[in-house]
């Protein structure tokens, strides 16, 4: 059947309101999470530099990390659907602030112990938290307020999330990194004197401090919003029957399920990217781990720019087509890092982060479209799509192990970014099918 026209035109969004009346409080409270959230995803980037070194393990070992945290998002996302079906998004809000809290402090004892797999078991208790305000937070901001403007509403709140990820790569490279690299002759010298054990503990203690600062902030957060009251928005009761909808409904809309696929592959492209950048600006550029971390930096802030400035521009541009363009663009960029690494490789990695900036908001909003009784299912299997970072992150480091080339790994974002032009431009579009099943 022939596609029907986008959900949301350019002429819909310029005269909607962005901002939910008489609901700014909640509103700034679950948009604060977005900046909170953008904090551990970020370290994670500059905690696989680190784990490389402090535990002398090799590239696709460190990709573990991002498995670990990501099989969290994966695997609690469907309990907290399920537990706000049933008591509503505050309580998800609240539950994820907590595990997220109880995962950062858990990474003393795991410094203490020196143990890499305890480390990996508080990022996936990390990772459950943010499950959980991922799978309440994205619908919630969507649903606040004017339908039409849900996806200019869930992209300014999301363009918060790259300043919490910039938060998180200075923490890392600042408190993180010591700025000491030893060559394989010093590491020698350092076995041959007993020292070198003393060094790496040393490296390992260094990632104690700021996540107990995180992990306090989270605790407090979550005291600010159990004592606010919270709106029950629609789909809190989710309709007049009290229908709290069905997994099986899902199947019959296909923009939503294009979604999900290309929710995994955006995510695994995001993730990847930002994993090994660190890794690709040394390789092949050859700075030092400190001005590797500042560049990571750099395309986080290019990451904030994006989204505000795709915020903005959906007042004229429909979302899908604006995606679109943007794949559109990190193909080539993509293309020019595998093929030509050296510093027009790294300069083009860079600038894919503005380009991938308004893709996960807009992805998540474009596949809720219509979904009614099943939003909040719907919401948490695009969560659970995140496992895209566990999946894509691993195979990138595979990949540069085994050909030995860390740019021929940056082929996995590229083949993701094709599968976001092919939803963007065709994928997106809800059919006569979805609007009958509404």
């Amino acid at each position: 059947m022939k596609p029907s026209t986008d959900s949301a035109q350019p002429g819909a969004q310029t005269g909607s309101h962005l901002f939910p009346a008489g609901q700014f409080v909640p509103f700034i409270l679950v948009t604060v999470l977005f900046f909170l959230w953008g904090i551990p995803n970020n370290l994670n980037d500059v905690l696989i530099r680190h784990f490389m070194k402090s535990f002398a393990i090799s590239r696709f070992q460190a990709g573990l990390v991002q498995s670990a945290f990501y099989m969290g998002y994966f695997l609690l996302a469907m309990p907290a659907a399920l537990l706000m079906r049933r008591v509503g998004y505050k309580s998800g809000f609240v539950t994820g602030l907590v595990l997220f809290g109880a995962g950062a402090f858990l990474f003393w004892p795991a410094a203490l112990a020196g143990s890499y797999r305890f480390f990996l078991f508080a990022l996936f208790v990390i990772a459950s938290g943010l499950s959980f305000l991922e799978t309440a937070s994205n619908p919630f901001i969507a649903q606040l307020g004017d339908p039409s403007s849900s996806e200019r509403r869930l992209n300014f709140s999301q363009a918060f999330n790259p300043l919490g990820a910039i938060t998180g790569a200075l923490l890392g490279t600042i408190f993180i990194f010591s700025g000491v690299e030893l060559t394989p002759k010093e590491i020698a010298v350092r076995q041959t004197q007993h020292t070198y054990e003393a060094y790496l503990r040393s490296e390992t203690l260094r990632v104690v401090k700021p996540y107990l600062v995180i992990g306090a902030i989270a605790l407090v957060w979550a005291m600010l919003i159990l004592r606010t009251k919270f709106p029950a928005i629609q789909s809190e009761h989710e309709n007049e029957s009290g229908d709290r909808g069905h997994f099986r409904d899902l199947f019959r809309y296909p923009h939503f399920l294009f979604a999900v696929v290309a929710q995994f592959f955006y995510v695994g492209a995001q993730v990847g990217t930002w994993s090994y950048f660190i890794s690709y600006v040394q390789e092949y550029a050859h700075q030092s781990e400190k001005v590797a971390g500042y560049f990571l930096t750099g395309t986080l802030g290019a990451f904030g720019v994006g989204r505000f400035a795709s915020a903005w521009l959906m007042r004229f541009v429909s979302p899908s087509k604006l995606m679109g363009a943007y794949s559109v663009m990190n193909i080539a960029l993509v293309g020019i890092a595998v093929f030509n690494p050296g510093w027009m490789g790294l300069w083009c990695v860079f600038l894919t982060s503005f380009f991938m900036s308004l893709m996960f908001p807009t992805i998540f909003a474009l596949g809720l479209k219509g979904l009614g009784p099943n939003t909040k299912l719907g919401g948490s299997l695009l969560v659970m799509a995140i496992v895209g970072g566990a999946v894509l992150t691993p195979l990138m480091g595979f990949i540069s192990v085994r050909t030995h080339s860390l740019a021929l790994a940056y082929a996995v974002p590229l083949l993701a970014y094709l599968v976001i032009a092919f939803y963007s431009f065709w994928g997106s579009h809800r059919r006569n099918t979805d609007l009958a099943a509404g």
